[in-house]
């Protein structure tokens, strides 16, 4: 059973709005004191929250699914239905959010930021909102709306300063237990680290944490040894550490060949970040670090590489993890590397909330001919109010019809060369509500609305 996931698929749905209430106000000696039906409670929505405690989206791999409270319908006497209930999910700082096509909606990095994933639906009115000087007494309420569903892609890529890369068996565990309080599995056989570990590092005044990313070999950026899966953890980390196994006993590994090698994964994983707006990995600093000195040859193996590391302009530091021989050094040279990239940034600026809305001069509805006396009417009001509508419900029929020739549907169709009993329907291709369109009902302010319940206009035809 796994331990550690870095990369879900999230299924959500928002909870769907409240119905309103259709009711009349009743007293001993006043049997129609008027509309009291009230609003229905909102949806709850489904929000994602960054916890530090959190280290791991394995609780969303084993439970995908997750739905928010429906809202609760309106009441007589003015009552209100509840809201539903928000489902707060919490992440690890650093999670991506995307749609399935990778299109990135939220960045989440920083303790409590929070991303509505998915929005509750908003509760129907009841009758007593809908009341007005020429329907006094409406029959019908609307229905609450649907709430938002959506699948969304969870990426974490972990928040370091310092992200240490090598070979398996490198070192890297036993280095980042000696800087730090991180206690990694360690042992000597490859891959013993499947999970990045984090460790907070503390050099003079500067404090920085570490990422102990799982060891590379060559095609990792093809995917190969755990590839992909954690090289994307190495993305916001401002400074590299290569961690090279000066003991090792494999054939035709040395040092400057495992180095070589992992600069060009490296880059390689850089051409797959193109376009994405990220730092390449090949213009951050970086140390060479030189580990397990304690070993005889290891030792007169840094000494013998050290000199081409420096000539090719690059800090190096002969260090043993195990002996801690080395570690303050190295340390300090970390703290002031990150001490330089912190003052480089720009000044950060209050957190300001942008409102963005959406441009009102753009048309509100679009009528598209389809052929053979049909057509199309999309839009986000007309979609939204033939949701709000109970069909059932003649009266909320003919108020359904008011609205939408108000909106100047009706004068469309006709010059879009609509012909009586022409089909329209509302909505989407796949998902529409089809209506017989006949132009000779009128509005409301021209007819007189029957019993409560019922309107006039759809039996005159």
């Amino acid at each position: 059973m796994a331990d550690f996931v870095d990369r879900v698929v999230l299924h959500i749905a928002a909870g769907n709005g409240g119905h309103g209430c259709a009711s009349v106000h009743r007293e001993k000696f006043k049997p129609l004191g008027g509309p009291d039906g009230a609003t229905g409670g909102k949806g709850g929505d489904v929000i994602l929250e960054v916890d530090s405690n959190t280290s791991s989206l394995l609780d969303y791999h084993r439970r995908p699914h997750r739905r928010a409270g429906n809202g609760k319908p309106g009441a007589g006497s003015l009552r209100n239905g509840a809201n539903g209930e928000d489902v707060l999910l919490k992440v690890p700082n650093g999670t991506v959010v995307k749609t399935k096509d990778g299109e990135v909606l939220a960045d989440l990095v920083g303790e409590g930021t929070r991303y509505i994933a998915a929005r509750g639906g908003q509760g129907g009115l009841g009758n007593a909102a809908l009341a007005s000087a020429k329907r006094k007494a409406p029959g019908f309420a609307l229905l609450g709306e649907p709430g938002d569903e959506a699948d969304v892609v969870l990426e974490l890529k972990t928040v370091a300063d310092v992200a240490l890369v090598g070979f398996p068996s490198a070192g890297k565990s036993s280095l980042i237990a000696a800087l730090s309080a991180a206690k990694p599995k360690i042992a000597d056989y490859p891959f013993t680290t499947l999970i990045p570990n984090l460790g907070v590092v503390s050099a003079g005044e500067t404090v920085f944490t570490v990422a102990d990313v799982p060891g590379l070999i060559e095609g990792a950026s093809q995917g190969k040894g755990l590839g992909l899966e954690f090289l994307r953890h190495i993305e916001r980390s401002s400074t590299l550490a290569h961690v090279l196994d000066c003991a090792t006993m494999e054939p035709g590994r040395d040092p400057v060949t495992d180095f070589e090698i992992i600069e060009r994964e490296l880059a390689a994983y850089d051409e797959l970040l193109a376009g994405e707006g990220v730092v390449p990995l090949g213009d951050r600093p970086r140390v060479v670090v030189l580990n397990k000195i304690d070993v005889p040859d290891g030792k007169d193996l840094a000494e013998l590489v050290r000199p081409e590391f420096e000539a090719r302009g690059l800090r190096v530091f002969e260090v043993s993890a195990a002996a801690h021989t080395g570690l303050r050094e190295l340390s300090f040279a970390m703290a002031e590397m990150i001490a330089a990239h912190r003052a480089a940034q720009p000044a950060q600026e209050p957190t300001r909330v942008v409102l963005r809305p959406a441009a009102v001069a753009g048309p509100e509805f679009e009528v598209k001919t389809l052929g053979d006396n049909q057509y199309l009417v999309t839009g986000t009001k007309p979609l939204r109010w033939v949701r709000q509508t109970d069909f059932q419900n003649e009266e909320a029929v003919g108020y359904l019809a008011d609205r939408l020739n108000r909106l100047g549907v009706e004068d469309a169709l006709r010059k879009a060369g609509a012909e009586e009993g022409a089909t329209v329907m509302i909505g989407t291709l796949d998902e529409s509500v089809v209506f017989d369109w006949h132009p000779e009902i009128a509005s409301s302010g021209e007819v007189n609305i029957g019993p409560r319940g019922t309107d006039q206009r759809l039996f005159d035809w």
